[in-house]
């Protein structure tokens, strides 16, 4: 396997050493029985960063992602986002407070098209689900948002058709749409290319890569591609617990990634 940084540059403070931190994970243990899932995790996620979480299988990164959007709750340890403490927050509540994320399976309505979809999806952030039903276009903004976001993910062409119609890559993209138009500060990506066949990709890369710049991200992804053309900071997770984290040329170089997440693969980091 190959490590690889794409194109970016990112100044110092962009590789995550500086910046208000935005979301932490402090200390956290989740025990299932006498498994220890999540080994007293700390994260620090700044505001505006690129952070991807990686790991081999069973590291216990979608267990850690449970455990920031309220699906779990932790056997010890805090979550604070924006300086408050969430910890017992259920997952809408933390929605309301600004964290949304995407699923590594897909979580669609099969029967509704894009732009039904999106219109729901905004109409409940802005306080008007009850009235999501009232014929599209009847609310302007709703719709005008409903407009950018079509556009930005690259999903006017199919708006109006069933999303079980849709290629995979664009479902994908919808699911990211569904996230934006919840307008958050804090995006956790969950697998967003898992099950994309590779001559779809490219699209669904280039629009992760331009997601507002004030939105920080946390990715899990198992595409190496990805993680290193999009963060600018990384945390390797193994068997529950923190190996290292630093930026993009300092996880390629660390013979403990190599040895731990590649085997005796090569690792190889482009400037």
């Amino acid at each position: 396997m190959v490590f690889q940084e794409g194109g970016l540059n990112m100044s110092e403070t962009a590789h995550g050493q500086a910046g208000e931190v935005v979301l932490s994970a402090n200390g956290l243990v989740k025990r299932f029985g006498g498994i220890t899932a999540t080994d007293n995790v700390t994260l620090n996620l700044r505001r505006g960063a690129r952070h991807a979480l990686i790991g081999p299988n069973g590291a216990g990164k979608t267990t850690l992602i449970n455990l920031l959007t309220g699906v779990l709750e932790p056997t010890e340890g805090s979550i604070t986002l924006e300086g408050a403490d969430i910890t017992r927050l259920a997952p809408h509540q933390r929605v309301r407070r600004g964290m949304v994320r995407t699923f590594q399976i897909n979580q669609l309505f099969d029967t509704m098209t894009p732009i039904e979809t999106l219109a729901l999806a905004v109409s409940q952030h802005h306080g008007l689900g009850g009235q999501w039903w009232k014929r599209l276009g009847s609310t302007p903004e709703v719709m005008q948002r409903c407009d950018v976001l079509l556009k930005q993910f690259h999903l006017a062409e199919v708006m109006n058709q069933p999303t079980n119609m849709l290629p995979y890559g664009k479902r994908r993209l919808l699911e990211i749409a569904i996230a934006l138009a919840c307008e958050p500060r804090v995006l956790l990506l969950d697998e967003p290319v898992a099950g994309v066949p590779a001559g779809e990709r490219e699209e669904l890369l280039q629009t992760v890569a331009a997601l507002p710049a004030d939105v920080s991200v946390l990715l899990i992804e198992h595409d190496m591609d990805l993680v290193f053309s999009f963060a600018n900071y990384m945390t390797v997770l193994v068997n529950g617990a923190v190996l290292t984290e630093g930026t993009p040329d300092q996880i390629a170089s660390d013979p403990r990634v190599k040895a731990v997440y590649l085997g005796h693969d090569e690792v190889v980091a482009h400037g």
